[in-house]
């Protein structure tokens, strides 16, 4: 019982650090250089039923750190592959995730 407790403690200390590490505003810096393009405010000028809207973040399953990281990450067509391209790197990738979040939440 007390491994099993562990165990949670540490993986909810690690996902709380992971969120805390994020840099919204840092993302943002970035966002404005490598999104807005396609992106600008929250939209999605391409596919608009894709847009970074709260509503479409849900619905389109992209409503948390990991599927938005993964998809800069690795891109989907017609969005390129931003962190395998080295556009962007890791971290920058995580900032520009919560500036989305952050953004998404407020109603862009």
């Amino acid at each position: 019982m007390k491994k099993i407790i562990l165990v949670v403690s540490l993986t909810l200390i690690g996902f709380t650090s992971y969120s805390i590490a994020a840099d919204a505003d840092k993302g943002e810096k970035i966002f404005t250089a490598n999104c807005t393009a396609c992106h600008a405010k929250g939209m999605n000028h391409i596919a608009p039923g894709k847009s970074l809207s709260k509503e479409d973040l849900t619905a389109n399953k992209r409503n948390s750190s990991a599927a938005i990281i993964a998809l800069v990450t690795n891109g989907k067509s017609p969005m390129p592959a931003f962190g395998k391209l080295g556009a962007i790197s890791a971290s920058d990738i995580e900032n520009v995730t919560a500036y989305v979040l952050k953004k998404a939440d407020a109603g862009w």
